[in-house]
């Protein structure tokens, strides 16, 4: 039986986990401060902590789910893009519907 942890080039070195780690740690921790001592406006903190949280997303799939543009992962890469674009769809399209008929109801 194969041993699951043996060192393959999927797994990251401790440096890499680390670095994730610090970057995750910083996109966690100013967010988290701009809502606790409000200093901005809302919509303008709003809009920081969805590009904190996406760029978070990121760093995460690149650092500790080793995904990157290499042969090996392209599979994968592919995989997550289609599931993440049949979520969107699901929710952005379920989400039109549902202010369409919010809008109709409420015009009557």
């Amino acid at each position: 039986m194969a041993n699951a942890h043996s060192s393959d080039s999927n797994h990251g070195s401790v440096k890499s986990y680390v670095i994730g780690f610090v970057l995750s740690v910083i996109l966690t921790v100013i967010p988290f401060g701009l809502v606790m001592y409000p200093t901005l406006p809302k919509d303008v903190t709003l809009w920081i902590v969805l590009a904190f949280a996406v760029i978070q997303v990121i760093v995460h799939l690149i650092y500790f789910l080793h995904l990157d543009r290499s042969a090996a992962q392209r599979n994968n890469v592919i995989a997550f893009v289609f599931a993440a674009l049949v979520i969107v769809l699901l929710v952005g399209l379920s989400l039109w519907i549902m202010f369409s008929i919010h809008h109709v109801m409420m015009a009557h």
